[in-house]
């Protein structure tokens, strides 16, 4: 019996995890090409691009934490197969995700310059990042609606159509990155904006099938009566748990976009480095991160139909999986670090802090695969959203951010030595997390049963 259920349990992982992995693998994939492809026109165009992409980083924040809100409640509703609250809290995730991408949009197709000299001050990455954003910002009102509604497939039992959408709308954006950057065929030749019109198309593309797969008869509807005319009761629970996780994310993300901040005014060679460490980080973590998301799913369908015992049991063995992936992963950047300097055109002196730093990275990617899984994953499941907030603004605005601007600009201290610093916030939050996760602050059923005739009409 055990073992049935075993198999059981990682029948469903693997059937959520891999389909979301390989999606977080693809999406990764489209920052390692620009970085990959605009590395060879010149150093200079690679790190304006990568400076120019912590606007849509910070937009990301703000679109995660929506998408983790309609999670909770998709999970836990489509636990108890109630298909209209489901479109009902589509309705309240677009209105919400749209309206955030609207004035991210606009300032940076209006005030690029403006924007970019928050993150450099060479006027060659000023000028180069404010061109990849004039282009790129229609993108993000793209994005705010097809990936609701990609959340939507991922807690619905569909995270293999999710992931076939994403990763088609990926390898698009590769291969017109590819023809837009170095003009290939009858294409122009159009360096970072190139970049940057590929990433429109490939959005535009991801939303036009988005909004196809909702005219199938079973699938879940988007309703604009759903969007301007919401269930009150409703949107006050999706405000209750999503605010908290909004919170923790512009903490956590500002912070994290601190950092590069920081890099970014330790010359290009620090930045350039800094840039290729991230995509490798983000392509390594790419299965903690769908192992996060597919405990948010289990774990929360179980809560919603009020096993509340049984999704203890799976939060401590997706613990346990995320530590052992985290040590994968650390082991996957240490054995890359010889080969990655050949894929750019850095400086001698980048390449050798890319290689420190990426040793760095190997530790670092430990900690995020644990914290990802049980902040961003169990946690939330059950409603526990607010621990991530205190425990980033404490972690993140009282220790390494302040430690890392008094390295760089006070103390003056060498770039890895800043670079060291400025990444031990995963470690740092292990002891509380592991005591927050013990006292099961996370093991509710969120769903209204006495009240769902009224909640579905």
């Amino acid at each position: 019996m055990k073992t049935r259920k075993a198999t059981m349990f990682y029948k469903n992982l693997m059937r959520i995890m891999i389909p979301i992995s390989l999606q977080q693998l693809m999406l990764a994939l489209v920052s390692a090409s620009d970085a990959f492809m605009l590395g060879f026109i010149s150093q200079d165009a690679l790190s304006a691009v990568s400076l120019a992409g912590q606007v849509q980083f910070v937009f990301s924040l703000f679109l995660f934490a929506i998408t983790a809100g309609v999670s909770i409640f998709a999970a836990q509703y489509w636990g108890i197969q109630d298909k209209r609250s489901v479109e009902k809290v589509l309705g309240i995730g677009t209105a919400a995700s749209v309206l955030v991408s609207l004035p991210f949009a606009f300032c940076a197709a209006i005030f690029p310059e403006l924007i970019m000299r928050a993150f450099a001050s060479d006027p060659v990455l000023i000028a180069g990042g404010a061109e990849y954003l004039r282009v790129v910002s229609v993108s993000y009102v793209l994005l705010s609606i097809s990936q609701i509604y990609l959340c939507i497939l991922k807690n619905t039992g569909h995270a293999g159509r999710c992931a076939l959408i994403s990763s088609v709308s990926v390898i698009i954006n590769i291969v017109l990155n590819a023809m837009l950057i170095f003009g290939l065929g009858f294409f122009p030749r159009m360096e970072i904006a190139g970049a940057a019109l590929a990433t429109d198309i490939s959005k535009v593309i991801e939303l036009i099938w988005t909004l196809v797969l909702m005219l199938k008869p079973d699938a879940v509807k988007m309703y604009f009566k759903d969007i301007f005319h919401q269930a009150k009761l409703l949107r006050k629970d999706f405000w209750k748990y999503t605010l908290p996780i909004l919170g923790n994310e512009l903490v956590w993300g500002m912070g994290f976009t601190m950092y590069s901040v920081i890099m970014g005014h330790l010359g290009t060679d620090a930045a350039a480095a800094n840039s290729i460490a991230n995509i490798v980080k983000n392509l390594v973590i790419c299965f903690c991160t769908g192992i996060a998301t597919a405990s948010g799913v289990m774990v929360g369908s179980l809560l919603g139909q009020g096993k509340l015992e049984k999704a203890k049991r799976y939060g401590a063995r997706l613990s346990r999986i995320a530590i052992l992936a985290g040590i994968i992963a650390g082991a996957i950047i240490l054995c890359v670090i010889p080969f990655v300097s050949y894929f750019s055109t850095l400086s001698e002196n980048a390449k050798h802090y890319l290689r420190f730093m990426l040793i760095v990275c190997s530790y670092y990617v430990i900690g995020k695969s644990i914290n990802t899984t049980v902040i961003s994953g169990i946690f939330p499941a059950g409603g526990d959203s607010k621990f991530g907030f205190f425990c980033d603004t404490i972690t993140m605005w009282c220790v390494t951010v302040p430690i890392g601007l008094l390295a760089a600009f006070v103390l003056k201290l060498p770039v890895l030595a800043v670079y060291a610093m400025i990444n031990i916030d995963e470690i740092v939050k292990l002891p509380a997390v592991y005591r927050n996760y013990k006292k099961y602050h996370w093991v509710k059923n969120l769903t209204r049963t006495e009240n769902i005739d009224s909640i579905s009409k």
